[in-house]
């Protein structure tokens, strides 16, 4: 039998963790013994690729994330700071959905994290995407900073502010709200972006 190479089985017990939570919801317990059998890997080499099932949580996570806000916007330095984080905050809200997809997102979110009791799993599984979020927010102010438009000492404190700015929108818009919500969600995101760069040039 071929041995295979550690890339190879890193990407397999990956896929087989996503797989899981893609049949059980995001707290599916990640036993070793479980994503080993699924991914037809020794549980000794799973424990060499994540000594922990937080480990691999998180970069099932961060996988998923990356899927659905990819971050090439950041990276096109010929656009405005303001304009490429302004967008890429909108990419992240946009999964928020909007009227009834919003309050079904809210609800799932409710009745996954709030309205159940408080295990290891579901707290490990909320750590997971509240980490993976304040880490991309972060690569995004990192991505300016070493622009100029902010110091990076202040970036971990910028990214949580931003993380509750959408926090606070995603829940609005599960709400009843006026028919110029749109224009007032705009208006907040544009706020938040200039009290992070305070500095920076608007592209408004």
């Amino acid at each position: 039998m071929t041995e295979r190479s550690p890339l190879d089985t890193r990407e397999r017990i990956l896929a087989a963790a996503a797989m899981i939570i893609a049949e059980d919801g995001v707290t599916a317990r990640l036993s070793v013994r479980a994503v080993s059998a699924r991914a037809g890997v020794s549980i000794g080499s799973m424990r060499h690729h994540f000594p922990t099932q937080q480990q691999l949580r998180d970069r099932v996570m961060e996988r998923i994330g990356d899927w659905l806000a990819p971050a090439e916007w950041m990276l096109d330095a010929s656009l405005p700071a303001h304009q490429r984080l302004l967008r890429s905050l909108r990419q992240v809200l946009a999964q928020a959905g909007a009227g009834q997809q919003a309050r079904d997102a809210m609800l799932t979110t409710i009745s996954t994290f709030v309205a159940v009791e408080q295990t290891p799993a579901v707290r490990e599984s909320y750590l997971s995407i509240e980490s993976d979020g304040q880490r991309r927010i972060e690569g995004w102010l990192n991505t300016l900073a070493d622009e100029g438009f902010l110091s990076r000492s202040e970036v971990p404190r910028h990214a949580r502010f931003l993380g509750t700015v959408l926090k606070g929108l995603a829940l609005q818009r599960a709400l009843p709200a006026i028919d110029a919500l749109s224009q007032a969600e705009e208006e907040t995101l544009a706020t938040a972006v200039s009290a992070v760069l305070q500095n920076s040039t608007s592209a408004e």
